[in-house]
């Protein structure tokens, strides 16, 4: 039975990363923009409902930003990083109410993101700050929807 819940939590994992890679592909004409109304990070809340995708959506960060990004390692490898955090905060603060799986979303993103791309697009920090914390809001909101929504029929397909 170990197996078989090794090989539910991987093609759970590659389902989510295609997924990822998918709505970013078709979003990405906004997603890039002034604001990056990045639609697929509203996937990071379900991490909350499942904690063993923290990693696979660092890594569907790091591709969607290898593939469509076009600003090297530091948007891939910062990417990941912010996946990961991003993803891990709503986790850990699903624990605590259903309410706060948004917030990651858009605090992460819109404070770490900054860093690097200031450098790498010579914007100060502030300005991408509040136009990617913007961006954010949209997908913080779409995620707290999906983990609302989805909790339930997914808590019944048990990967433990």
């Amino acid at each position: 039975m170990q197996n078989m819940n090794q090989v539910k939590k991987i093609a759970i994992s590659g389902i989510i990363i295609a997924v990822y890679i998918v709505v970013m592909f078709f979003t990405q004409s906004f997603a890039f923009g002034e604001f990056q109304i990045r639609v697929a990070t509203s996937l990071y809340a379900l991490a909350s409902i499942y904690p063993f995708l923290i990693v696979p959506l660092g890594l569907a960060n790091l591709l969607s930003n290898t593939l469509m990004g076009g600003l090297g390692w530091p948007d891939m490898i910062g990417g990941f990083v912010v996946g990961i955090l991003t993803a891990g905060s709503c986790a850990y603060l699903r624990k605590t109410s259903i309410y706060l799986t948004a917030l990651p979303i858009v605090f992460f993103p819109a404070v770490l993101v900054p860093i690097w791309l200031s450098c790498l697009l010579h914007v100060p920090y502030q300005i991408l700050a509040v136009s990617i914390g913007i961006g954010q809001l949209i997908p913080g909101i779409l995620g707290f929807f999906l983990v609302k929504y989805l909790e339930q029929p997914l808590a019944r397909i048990a990967v433990n």
